[in-house]
Order: structure tokens, then sequence, then C-alpha cells
């Protein structure tokens, strides 16, 4: 197959090109590298079955271009406010990808009788009052808040799909991920980067709120084939978790950690959990059980070993 990956440079965007192309098929990565970075994927470069192309998800694809499946993975996902490449410090770069992008995508995938896969969020569930999320779960979401940026763009992002396989009879899918860790991920403060980097080093783990919140952590090699499985299996229309369900709270992952590095550092409570910031995330994947045949393989402590392994070949002096 030929295949588009807008946002092929980013964390998992990068992967997902990885995994396609030793499927044997040809990768077209679509990067305006503003959050993405060449770095992620120099070592494709040499291959006969990737090209990049250098090009905003808004921009009109070259009519003679066929391909015959689109993951539209392009967007700022970091929610740290003081990285400057996070969706808080670029909330129209944000909200056009996921809304327009996606639209401009919608369309040429549909043009083209394609496939189409909209790489969703956690997020779309806010701070949720159910628990675990299932994907019927409608949210308890803020339309104004700081992260609303994303979230509720993440929110139309996935009306747009479900209007043009409506409408159109687009073969659309809409995945919804929670949090993936692993090589390559940004280092844009979020909390299994920040606590690696701290174990390393000896520094303390910085802790929003009580560290009593709680996240699920998947490894990104599961999570890429989740994703793949959901272009392949899905049912069109339909939107799927894709997540690890084994649930922890901040301070548990930071002593995991702890362990794991044979670290002296401990927690330090630096400021109140951000605005909006979600108290429990954690995925119902009973949908993507049945319906894709998927699971997340790889335990927490063996992903993180993976992680801090290459964190240490990466550490600036």
């Amino acid at each position: 197959m030929k295949i588009i990956v807008t946002g092929g440079a980013g964390f998992l965007g990068s992967h997902l090109c990885d995994k396609l192309i030793e499927q044997g098929n040809q990768v077209i990565c679509i990067d305006n590298l503003l959050t993405g970075n060449a770095d992620n994927i120099a070592h494709l470069q040499n291959s006969p079955d990737f090209e990049f192309v250098e090009a905003d998800a808004l921009d009109s694809f070259p009519g003679e271009l066929d391909f015959d499946a689109l993951y539209h993975l392009a967007s700022p996902a970091s929610p740290n406010k003081n990285n400057p490449r996070s969706y808080q410090a670029l909330p129209f770069e944000t909200m056009q990808v996921n809304t327009f992008g996606t639209w401009n995508l919608c369309q040429e995938a549909l043009s083209r009788g394609a496939k189409f896969l909209f790489a969703s969020t956690s997020e779309i569930y806010g701070d949720p009052l159910k628990h675990p999320q299932k994907e019927d779960y409608l949210g308890n979401v803020s339309t104004t808040g700081p992260r609303s940026v994303y979230d509720e763009s993440k929110r139309f992002g996935e009306t747009i799909t479900s209007a043009f396989v409506r409408y159109h009879k687009l073969n659309g899918i809409s995945v919804r991920i929670f949090n993936t860790y692993g090589p390559r991920m940004a280092q844009d403060g979020r909390a299994v980067i920040e606590f690696v980097n701290a174990a390393l080093t000896n520094n303390p783990f910085p802790v929003f709120g009580s560290g009593k919140q709680t996240r699920s952590f998947c490894y990104v090699s599961d999570l890429i084939d989740g994703i793949v499985a959901a272009l392949e299996k899905g049912k069109s229309g339909e939107v799927y978790n894709l997540g690890n369900p084994d649930e922890l709270t901040i301070l548990e992952l930071a002593e995991k950690i702890k362990q794991l590095t044979n670290s002296q550092s401990e927690a330090e409570f630096v400021s109140q959990l951000p605005e909006d910031d979600p108290i429990k995330r954690c995925p119902d994947i009973t949908k993507a059980r049945q319906e894709l045949g998927w699971e997340p393989k790889v335990s927490l402590e063996e992903g993180l070993k993976k992680l801090i392994e290459y964190l240490k070949t990466v550490q600036t002096p």
C-alpha cells in the first residue's frame, strides 16, 4: 500500500512510519516540523519506501498523488504551557490542524477512495466523572479553559471525520490515544520523561498537586500496533480507545522509576495541579479487544527499562 502519515516526524508518527515500512508499505511522511523533529526520521531517509515532504496538513495535495490510506497524526500535543512547542503556546496552529486540517485531509482521502484515520485523544474526556472511560462517555470538558484549544479541536476533528463518513461515505475511523511513552518522546515536561531524567541525575521528581492523580501509560510499540489495527480492522465511523488500562498514581510512577534507576531522587511538590488537569485517566479498551483483537503487551516495567536505556544515550553532559 501507499500510505500518507501527517505528523510523521513526531514521536508517534515516526514510530508509525517505521511500522508501516516494516510491513512492506510505501510511506509518505508529511510534516511542517512545527513540533516534529527531522532527527526522528533520519534513519528512514535512505529507504526506497520512504519519502519526506515538508508541508502543512492544510495544504492541498498534488492531483496526481494517489494513496491507499492516510493517518492524520499532525498536531501539537504537549500540555506544558512553558514549552514553546506545546498546544497552549501554539493555540491557533493547534485548532487549525485539528479542524481545517482534518477537513482538508478527509476530502483528500475521499477523492482517492482511501482509508482515513484521525488521531484523537483521551483529552476529549476532560476531567472524567466516569471511570474508566468508555467510548460512549461524552466527557466533562471546558470549552473555554486553557486546554480547550486542544481538547475541543480534537473533539471537532472527530465530528468532521464522522460527518464525512455519514454524509460522503468516507472510510474513516478515529482513535482516542491515552498517555504513551517511549524513545523519541519529546522532552516537553510530561511526567514520564521528567521523572526519568530526574532519576538519572538524582534530582527531585517534580510533582504537581498531591501526586495522587492517576494515569495509564502505554508503551509506544503497543500504541502503534493499535493504530494500525484500527485502520486495518476497525469499522468505518467508529471510535476506539487505545491505551494501557493499568492505572497508577503519579507518585507510584515516580517510585517505580526510582527503583529501576537505583536513584536517590525524592518527590518534590512544585505547585498545584494545572487548570483542568484530570484527576483520573484510564481507558476501557473492551471495544478494541473485541473488534480489533488488540491489547497492550509491554508491561510498565519493561517499557520504562527501554526508555531509561534510551535516555541514557541521548542525555547531554
